[in-house]
């Protein structure tokens, strides 16, 4: 008995047998699977290999799209630093455009802590967005009165407030509890239940953000011409 003839365009839209698809790999997809494992596993799970697993290809695939491990992370950092909002250094006061760039930094680095021991010491070397957003705030410094000398020490020491800042936003609630030791440090006890609470205060590490903050903005403004 002769075999069907398959409906017209059914013979092009079947995949012939033993040749599977292959992953489509681009930057994009190897920058998203490197977060998810990134944050699933730590920054020590990130391997090549992990990847390869991760996107469904063999390692042979990804390295022709990504040299190193170096290379996978230069495409993490940039894909975090172009979702930093540094727009206001081109058209709002130097306060409030440092107010609304480390605001911005901390909630993206908050969501991504295993990464800012990685990012924090990255060369920004031939990375675009990176040295895009350091050019503007640069240039609003500049633009604000500080001399030059002066912008890099500022950006460096509130970056590290920023990435500081960023784990002190998962802290749990009630991480200055002192528990059964409260009687024998009175005012720390006292000073944390201040906040809210009887024994256990909700942890306001918005405000002490807050705070922190403003105190940095009124240090490095007096450095201003």
């Amino acid at each position: 008995m002769p075999a069907p003839t398959p409906a017209s365009g059914e013979s092009k839209s079947r995949r012939r047998a033993g040749r599977p698809m292959a992953a489509i790999l681009d930057h994009a997809g190897i920058t998203l699977a490197a977060l998810e494992l990134i944050n699933k596993k730590g920054y020590d799970g990130l391997t090549m290999a992990a990847l390869a697993r991760t996107l469904g290809v063999a390692p042979s695939a990804l390295y022709n799209h990504v040299a190193s491990k170096d290379d996978v992370l230069r495409l993490v950092e940039e894909d975090l630093m172009s979702k930093v909002d540094f727009g206001g250094f081109r058209t709002l006061p130097w306060e409030d455009a440092v107010r609304q760039w480390a605001y911005s930094y901390r909630g993206i680095f908050a969501r991504h802590t295993p990464l800012i021991s990685v990012i924090a010491v990255l060369p920004v070397t031939d990375a675009p967005q990176t040295l895009s957003m350091y050019e503007a705030v640069t240039e609003g410094f500049l633009r604000a009165g500080f001399p030059e000398e002066q912008i890099i020490p500022c950006i460096v020491a509130l970056e590290a407030y920023v990435f500081g800042a960023a784990f002190d936003a998962n802290a749990p609630a009630d991480i200055f509890d002192s528990g059964r030791l409260a009687e024998s440090t009175p005012h720390f006890t006292s000073a944390v239940r201040s906040l809210g609470g009887e024994s256990k205060s909700n942890y306001p590490s918005d405000l002490a953000f807050s705070m922190g903050l403003d105190a940095l903005i009124a240090g490095f403004g007096a450095l201003r011409h």
